[in-house]
């Protein structure tokens, strides 16, 4: 098994990742990723109406080996029925 470490930035604060947690693949290490994302989201409610949440993945030696993000857009008023692509 391999150490990955998660930091998160919120639109205003980073959080390093200094405990890690032990997967036995990288699509493991991703899938754990991905489920911090919407978790950000829930905490933090955004101040405007965009807020970018993002998970850097690392290595055991410190080497970043993913980056996903998840978009939080709020439109307001009178807005298109289609959805946003």
């Amino acid at each position: 098994m391999a150490r990955y470490f998660f930091d998160t930035f919120d639109g205003e604060r980073f959080v390093r990742d200094d405990v890690g947690l032990e997967c036995e693949t990288l699509e493991e290490a991703k899938s754990e990723g991905q489920r911090a994302l919407p978790e950000m989201a829930r905490e933090v409610l955004p101040d405007g109406n965009h807020r970018t949440f993002v998970v850097t993945v690392r290595d055991e030696v410190g080497t970043v080996v993913m980056r996903m993000s998840l978009s939080l857009v709020v439109e307001e008023g009178s807005v298109d029925e289609q959805p946003l692509s």
